[in-house]
């Protein structure tokens, strides 16, 4: 049979080709841009804060996360051989429901209000309801987005196990969002006694949201906090298949890298890296540990985790690939 390889367009054509590559997503992509744009003025100009927060610096963060996903996944549904109508389908109905929750991030940041957990009035309840049955909506999406790139090839088999394991761990980033939404102790114990439940669920586990955190992504100096594998798992995606697509470029000048086999082995080892650490960044945060003041078990998990990330490159680079990269992707055979 014939095996795709990765594409590798004339220099400009990449460009030029990319609204192509799923136009829902890419006009989504597009008005991220546009919301961006719009958020930074209001960082520029607005003032007003909420939760101790620039109240435009949420929207800002979410439309250039977004923006950067949905270009991400416009790019890999261009490279399906088959199903292709089921993918322009999912990818659709991702597009729809990610546009959706970034509106009403902005509604509600230009309201004043917080857009989750908000519980305060039966306006905020629908709005954060409504964008709660939108990500899971988005999440199923994605998983069947996942399940169409993981039974069939799109590239090399190190860029194609690249793009499954991303998918993976950005699957499992995006659901550990759902923790978030677990009410903190405090919240229970208000809820229990009748008291007012206008805030249910938070970023940071051990204190209220809003105290001291790092510059622009806000992340909690002072407790754990979810959002750090959030961002660790969704972004995993983005970092394999640039990952992929350099050793694929430095194959072409360094002998080593130039076997698909030893290419997929880097692959693995980083794939396998990432996934841990999304595993131990939300660990440290659901023990109420920043991931700025780390304790001396978790310093040792991640040194644990480095010594094991360097031992497998190691081994993934002394190993010969046993044949030309070009003879490997001439070659037929299963993924």
């Amino acid at each position: 049979m014939n095996v795709p390889t990765t594409p590798r367009p004339a220099p400009g054509a990449f460009l030029r080709t990319a609204p192509d590559w799923h136009r829902p997503l890419m006009a989504t992509a597009a008005l991220c841009a546009v919301v961006l744009a719009a958020a930074l003025v209001g960082l520029a100009v607005d003032d007003r804060t909420l939760v101790g927060r620039p109240i435009w610096l949420k929207p800002a963060k979410f439309a250039l996360s977004i923006a950067v996903y949905n270009v991400t996944l416009a790019w890999l549904l261009s490279l399906l051989v088959r199903w292709r109508r089921t993918g322009w389908w999912l990818g659709t109905l991702f597009s729809a429901m990610v546009l959706g929750e970034l509106a009403a991030i902005g509604l509600q940041a230009w309201r004043g209000e917080l857009s989750h957990y908000n519980y305060a009035t039966p306006f905020d309840t629908a709005v954060y309801n409504a964008m709660a049955a939108m990500i899971v909506t988005a999440w199923t999406a994605n998983l069947g987005i996942g399940v169409l790139l993981l039974v069939q090839r799109v590239g090399e088999r190190s860029t194609t196990w690249a793009v499954r394991i991303g998918t993976g761990i950005a699957l499992a980033g995006m659901a550990a969002a759902f923790f978030m939404t677990v009410p903190s102790d405090q919240q229970m114990v208000a809820l229990e006694n009748g008291g007012p439940g206008d805030v249910i669920g938070a970023h940071t586990v051990g204190v209220a949201d809003g105290g001291p955190g790092l510059p622009v992504v806000g992340w909690s100096t002072v407790a754990g906090d979810l959002r750090v594998a959030h961002f660790v798992g969704i972004h995993g995606l983005q970092a394999l298949v640039l990952l992929a697509l350099l050793l694929v470029a430095l194959g072409r000048r360094h002998p080593r890298l130039e076997p698909d086999a030893v290419r997929l082995r880097v692959v693995a080892v980083v794939g396998s890296a990432h996934a841990a650490l999304l595993v131990l960044t939300a660990w440290q945060a659901l023990r109420g540990q920043s991931v700025v003041r780390p304790d001396a078990v978790t310093l040792l998990a991640a040194a644990l985790l480095a010594a094991a990330t360097a031992a497998g490159l190691w081994w993934a680079l002394r190993r010969r690939g046993g044949g030309s990269g070009r003879e490997r992707n001439r070659a037929t055979g299963r993924a």
